[in-house]
């Protein structure tokens, strides 16, 4: 639904000629804005009741940072997204309100916009409510988005903005999805392997290019998950991590026992920024997470088939790490000036 217009009363109308213009009351401000594909990626999916405005993305983004969404005024999204880190953490379990830790590794916030399933369990299916779950997790910032908006919605910018973005007063509404729209201009495309895939044959050493030479090849299977532009499948697996799960994933969400230990393939843009690796972020390295792969992981019930044995040369090993390092954005994720 289209957000409704402030109309301006008939005396204002018929002085508009004489009448200062800054008088006028606020009204909904539908300028697009202007979002920034890389080359090949395909078209960007906006839902029609949350469609992508400068006003829109400039509320989400200055609701990103603010600590008071969290109950005490500690924590941000950005506590535990940090943009020079592609939207990652740096710990295994990031820390909540209280002190207490979360349930998994934060994942980096790149491409959602593409994405059709949210959490690493998959168990929310858009943008909009993906936003609700941290502001009111107790292990998270443990408040509510109601009473977040209360506190915030005659304070400046958020009084003016909001809106410019969606009409009205800043509401719970309106604060998920001016999350949501900023979240979805974060696009991650432009790294040195973008740009040779691209035609530029300089962009990538020779290293990189026998890495990714490695990385595609039958023997190591990679692309099996992590393939097309996101380099991800953004479906669910059991890379045998465990013989038993203290995280039950996807079983979480579909309390079927042959989805249990399965998580959703992560992309591997911006890899070489975001450690720690794996759901629960177990893996500090991504030498460890290679030897996991090429061990072929533990024999679990459920452990994916694509899932294999391999042996690396310490040249390959050298080569594969140069093309994941390949895969870091040469500019700014964030589109938002």
């Amino acid at each position: 639904m289209r957000p409704a217009r402030f109309i301006l009363p008939l005396a204002l109308l018929a002085s508009a000629c004489t009448h200062d213009v800054s008088d006028e009351p606020l009204a909904w401000d539908p300028t697009p804005f202007v979002i920034e594909l890389p080359a090949g990626f395909p078209p960007m999916a906006v839902p029609s009741d949350n469609p992508l405005t400068q006003a829109s993305v400039e509320l989400g983004k200055t609701l990103f940072f603010d600590k008071r969404l969290s109950r005490d005024g500690t924590l941000s999204c950005a506590s535990c997204h940090f943009p020079e880190l592609a939207f990652s953490d740096t710990v295994p379990l990031s820390v909540g309100v209280d002190g207490l830790t979360g349930m998994r590794n934060a994942p980096p916030l790149l491409n959602l916009a593409w994405h059709e399933a949210f959490f690493r369990d998959g168990g929310v299916p858009t943008l909009e409510r993906q936003a609700i779950a941290p502001v009111h997790d107790e292990r998270e910032m443990a408040y509510s988005i109601t009473r977040a908006a209360a506190a915030l919605r005659f304070q400046e910018p958020y009084a003016t903005l909001s809106v410019k973005a969606y009409g009205g007063e800043l509401d719970g509404w309106s604060l998920v999805r001016a999350l949501a729209s900023y979240e979805r201009t974060l696009v991650s495309g432009w790294s040195r392997w973008d740009r040779w895939m691209n035609g530029d044959a300089t962009a990538m050493s020779e290293d990189e290019q026998r890495g990714w030479e490695l990385f595609s090849s039958a023997e190591l299977n990679c692309t099996a998950c992590h393939s097309g532009f996101d380099f991800s499948d953004h479906g669910f697996h059991n890379v045998g991590q465990y013989l038993a799960y203290d995280d039950p994933g996807r079983e979480r969400i579909t309390l079927n026992p042959s989805d249990n230990g399965k998580f959703k393939t992560p992309t591997l843009r911006n890899i070489a920024r975001t450690a720690p690796y794996m759901h629960d972020g177990s893996m500090a390295s991504l030498e460890e997470v290679i030897d996991h792969f090429a061990s072929g992981g533990l024999p679990h019930a459920n452990r994916d088939p694509e899932m294999r044995t391999f042996v690396l040369s310490a040249e390959d090993r050298a080569d594969l790490f140069a093309f994941l390092r390949a895969l870091n954005d040469e500019r700014l994720i964030d589109q938002v000036r």
